[in-house]
């Protein structure tokens, strides 16, 4: 229940800033086209997209659709399969906590980096993001963990 809930909120949040990229691509068009310098069109654009793609690559990281190499997962049965899966959940929460590690560290590093076009505006916004995507991935593996060790335990019971 959790989870789900969590995945709404990330593709609300992802959805919101994809709108604010199309809205802002949309400005920066219009603007060109009448001559008009609009330069913080740009940075705001390339934010809203980081904010779109991170919150979205962690939604499909718990659907288990970010990306896949399953030649050799449709080959295995039982409980080789299990622990395949079971060997590549731990690398990705592994990485997730690289993720979420270094993305802290990068935000302490440049929060008081300000943006270009909007002085007013501090980098540790669009920062934030990544310990926030990796946070959530942390979340959605040992999720799936669970999930899979309790389907591994399954199998050894019905083996035996």
């Amino acid at each position: 229940m959790f989870i789900k809930l969590l995945e709404k909120i990330q593709l609300t949040i992802g959805a919101i800033f994809l709108s604010v990229f199309f809205i802002t691509i949309v400005i920066q068009v219009t603007t060109r086209m009448i001559s008009i310098s609009a330069i913080w069109t740009e940075e705001v654009a390339n934010y809203s997209f980081i904010w779109a793609v991170f919150m979205g690559a962690a939604v499909m990281l718990n659907r288990r659709e970010h990306f896949k190499f399953d030649l050799l997962l449709k080959k295995l049965k039982g409980k080789a399969k299990s622990t395949l899966v079971l060997i590549n959940d731990l690398i990705l929460l592994a990485f997730s906590f690289a993720i979420f590690y270094y993305g802290i560290i990068a935000v302490q590093n440049f929060w008081n980096y300000t943006w270009v076009s909007l002085s007013e505006m501090k980098m540790g916004y669009v920062w934030i993001s990544v310990p926030i995507m990796g946070g959530t991935m942390i979340i959605y593996m040992i999720g799936h963990l669970i999930n899979t060790i309790k389907h591994f335990n399954r199998e050894e019971a019905t083996s035996s």
